[in-house]
């Protein structure tokens, strides 16, 4: 155990830096808990490294489906969907809307047919956003962010596709029908080219 005296000096210090890397006081708590600021001091004495931790998505897995007695289907699926192992990079997704919903709506079964040229992103990014929130553009607000390379079927035959929806203290997942009207505030998430 160390005889460390933290002075005022010192503890001004701190709090500059931890401003400077905006910090929150939860944050701060959570690095005191444990042996977590004693393994950080072995990065520092150079005796360890600190390792961005690399999200990798399995498309081809089976995602959440929301509702009891719906299938996702291989023959409702578009062609263009991403699959395989994708790693998460939020500057490698882009937010796609047709030139239609940029003046007005578009029908849900047309645009399904205008993404086919698109690299929609499927409902297993959806799933691992939920689960990762802090991987979320801040762009999304105030957005419903369609996952297109999943469609869902209901047992009528109906198809479905889900969306990332904040709820102003919190992010949750919906769907449309796709009957419905999608608005400019409506994108599918697409791998950027």
């Amino acid at each position: 155990m160390s005889d460390l005296m933290l002075d005022v000096d010192q503890a001004g210090e701190l709090k500059a830096a931890f401003r400077r890397g905006s910090w929150t006081n939860a944050e701060i708590k959570s690095a005191c808990e444990g042996d977590k600021l004693a393994k950080f001091r072995q990065v520092i004495l150079g005796n360890a490294e600190i390792v961005t931790v690399k999200h990798i998505i399995d498309c081809d897995s089976h995602p959440f489906v929301p509702v009891r007695n719906w299938e996702v289907r291989e023959s409702d699926q578009l062609a263009s969907r991403v699959t395989g192992q994708l790693e998460w990079n939020a500057a490698n997704v882009g937010l796609f809307l047709s030139d239609t919903q940029k003046s007005d709506r578009h029908e849900g079964n047309q645009l399904r047919k205008e993404l086919e040229s698109q690299r929609v992103l499927p409902a297993n990014v959806l799933d691992h956003l939920l689960k990762h929130p802090h991987l979320i553009s801040e762009e999304y607000k105030g957005k419903h962010v369609f996952f297109w390379g999943t469609i869902y079927r209901d047992s009528g035959g109906y198809l479905y596709v889900c969306c990332l929806d904040w709820s102003g203290d919190r992010w949750y997942w919906d769907y449309y029908w796709l009957g419905s009207c999608f608005y400019g505030h409506s994108p599918a998430a697409v791998l950027a080219s």
